[in-house]
């Protein structure tokens, strides 16, 4: 039998955060409409063409590599 374990643990996240009065800038909707459909209050983007999926992937398993 293999035996393993989980040596580091790592993530990313984007820093750019776009809120839900953010988006009311954009649509006609509401912080209240969103957070009760969604739960979400906020969320992180990516910014173009710098953070790609191989980039923030990259960085959260340098973190894990170092914890």
């Amino acid at each position: 039998m293999l035996r393993t374990k989980i040596a580091g643990m790592g993530y990313y996240v984007p820093e750019k955060v776009v809120t839900n009065f953010d988006l009311m800038k954009l649509m006609d909707t509401s912080d209240e409409w969103i957070q009760e459909r969604s739960g979400i209050i906020e969320r992180r983007y990516a910014k173009k063409h710098e953070e790609t999926t191989s980039t923030m992937g990259a960085a959260a398993a340098r973190m894990a590599m170092d914890s």
